[in-house]
């Protein structure tokens, strides 16, 4: 069920009103189970009993963790959990990749093997729900957390629609202490949260959706443009996804919120970063906090010398980039981002940063141009478009006539580039616009809704897919 349909209003609104008119916390709990479920086998059908495999084995296994006194015994249980997850998610995520990779090595020795019988579809959001659900015998093992009695509220914790399909990663011990009381709607939740949720879609079908075809233009079929159109095309491909990806954040955070319930944010102004490790500190917050406290840290991080911090620093971003898709361009981009981690550390380790802040508007163009490089490599299987396309941002060659040809056939587009920058600039400057919006006065609120409505209802790019999806 996409975020972007009607299907979703609808069933969002009989959500909330069915919750705010049950009295008992049980029952609000097992309302939200069961819609969670109902919201998941609309968009994957049979799919859902993998939802129902990761919460019993979890439940189970953290129970089991909690109650060992034994270190052994609680690393079996650990092992078995990480296992039954990653072994679900490997199975449906990579046999593909592994056995299209197979072939083509095969083929290159001269055997013509094929495995093209043993096409396997991936289930939607099995990468968010999975290191969800993981995370939760992490933190019991690690003494975070102690584990819950009961089934019903682990489940729903894993399943709850919000966040279900793109995320953001939300941990057990901060979703299942507010299932402690009872799921309240107010009026000022109901303010925040839908201010929220219609700026999300503003974002997605506004923005996102309208950029697609202009994105797609500059990076579908033969590679003849200059290095103009291909600088405007990935700053484009950057809002999409950003646009994309944040903006089914924020209709999940806002639709949580409005039933009484908070999650963390997930981007906190990626492109305004001074560098690349800032940058992920703000970019997808949930996943980048998730490497970062159950893989970089018990890697080591940076307790075991600087060339073990280096090696921990690659082998987490070659996961990332592996965690965003089965393919050796998703392999590569996250080299790329571990290259530049690791250069910044080895600099900031030379050149310590300095406080002064003179020289943040261009350090904040440079993350954004290495970033935009990165994001070629994310959407660019093919290794010939790649080198084409990197070569054009590193060697400029703009004409006059490319110029005007892509004011003539995209001028949308570029509005939507320009208006972006300003609006992103504007809520950077103000500290969150959809927060201020939120806190104006109830008829000033009124207007500014109605005016986001308008928005929505004339800018509308239609009901396409979210690119985490995918993912």
């Amino acid at each position: 069920m996409l975020f972007n349909s009607f299907h979703y209003i609808l069933f969002f609104l009989l959500a909330l009103l069915v919750v705010d008119a049950i009295r008992r916390r049980r029952f609000q709990h097992a309302f939200l189970l069961l819609a969670s479920y109902y919201f998941y086998w609309v968009s994957s059908a049979w799919f859902v009993l993998l939802l129902l495999y990761s919460s019993i084995l979890d439940f189970y296994l953290g129970r089991a963790i909690g109650s060992s006194k034994s270190l052994r015994a609680r690393r079996i249980f650990l092992a078995c959990s990480i296992a039954g997850n990653l072994g679900v998610l490997a199975y449906f995520k990579y046999t593909n990749f592994a056995l299209a990779s197979v072939e083509t090595l095969l083929g290159s020795l001269g055997f013509g093997v094929r495995f093209s019988g043993w096409e396997i579809f991936l289930p939607i959001g099995i990468s968010f729900y999975t290191f969800q659900s993981m995370s939760y015998t992490l933190d019991i093992y690690f003494g975070k957390l102690k584990p819950v009695d009961s089934i019903r509220q682990f489940a729903l914790y894993v399943s709850f629609f919000p966040q279900l399909v793109a995320g953001p990663i939300i941990r057990a011990r901060h979703f299942l202490p507010q299932l402690v009381r009872m799921p309240m709607v107010n009026w000022d939740r109901i303010r925040f949260g839908s201010t929220l949720i219609l700026y999300g879609l503003i974002k997605k079908v506004c923005v996102a959706d309208n950029l697609s075809g202009f994105v797609a233009a500059v990076f579908h079929g033969d590679p003849t443009h200059d290095s103009l159109w291909v600088f405007l095309g990935i700053t484009a491909f950057a809002i999409q996804i950003y646009c994309d990806f944040s903006g089914y954040t924020d209709i999940a955070i806002g639709s949580a919120r409005v039933m009484g319930f908070r999650f963390p944010d997930n981007f906190d102004f990626p492109y305004f970063s001074r560098n690349i490790t800032e940058f992920w500190k703000r970019w997808h917050i949930s996943l980048s906090s998730w490497l970062r406290d159950y893989l970089y840290i018990p890697l080591g991080g940076n307790r075991k010398g600087r060339p073990r911090q280096l090696v921990n620093l690659m082998v987490t971003m070659l996961l990332g980039g592996l965690w965003h898709g089965a393919a050796w361009h998703f392999v590569l981009w996250g080299l790329y981002q571990g290259i530049l981690l690791i250069l910044h550390k080895v600099l900031i380790w030379r050149r310590p940063a300095s406080g002064s802040g003179i020289w943040d508007p261009l350090k904040i163009l440079g993350t954004f141009y290495l970033t935009c490089i990165g994001w070629l490599i994310f959407i660019l299987s093919d290794l010939g478009q790649l080198a084409f396309y990197v070569k054009k941002m590193l060697f400029w060659d703009f004409t006059t006539a490319g110029f005007s040809a892509l004011i003539d056939s995209h001028p949308l587009a570029l509005f939507l580039i320009a208006a972006f920058a300003l609006i992103h600039l504007l809520s950077y400057r103000m500290g969150r616009l959809s927060r201020r919006l939120a806190a104006s006065r109830t008829l000033g609120w009124s207007w500014i809704m109605l005016g986001g409505l308008l928005v929505l209802y004339l800018f509308a790019g239609g009901q396409a897919s979210f690119i985490y999806f995918q993912f």
